[in-house]
């Protein structure tokens, strides 16, 4: 079971990667934070391929649920803000989506 590891790097390959264009331009940071940036939303696009599923769409509808709570992970160790209790919330309900979409059985 590869998906849910490769979902969590891709989630955080997309996640650093637009902070990197959030610092550019929000916090006024170098454009050399931009390098790296596009570099992690390049490993990003793989790592999503690379998960096991046979339709793209049915991917990325799985991984919004691990991304949603990675942002999270990311608000809380990278900016500082502790989630709250309906982020926690919001946060199990939407992983509670992506493992039915994930792990359902399907007929073909």
């Amino acid at each position: 079971m590869l998906s849910i590891p490769t979902y969590v790097l891709a989630a955080f390959a997309e996640i650093g990667g637009c902070f990197a264009f959030w610092a550019w331009l929000r916090l006024g940071k170098s454009m050399v934070w931009l390098l790296p940036g596009m570099a992690s939303l390049a490993v990003f696009a793989w790592l999503l391929t690379r998960v096991e599923t046979d339709f793209a769409g049915r991917a990325y509808a799985a991984y919004g649920g691990v991304y949603i709570l990675a942002s999270l992970v990311w608000l809380w160790l990278v900016e500082g803000n502790r989630p709250d209790r309906w982020d926690v919330l919001g946060a199990a309900i939407c992983l509670t989506g992506a493992a039915i979409i994930l792990f359902a059985p399907r007929s073909s």
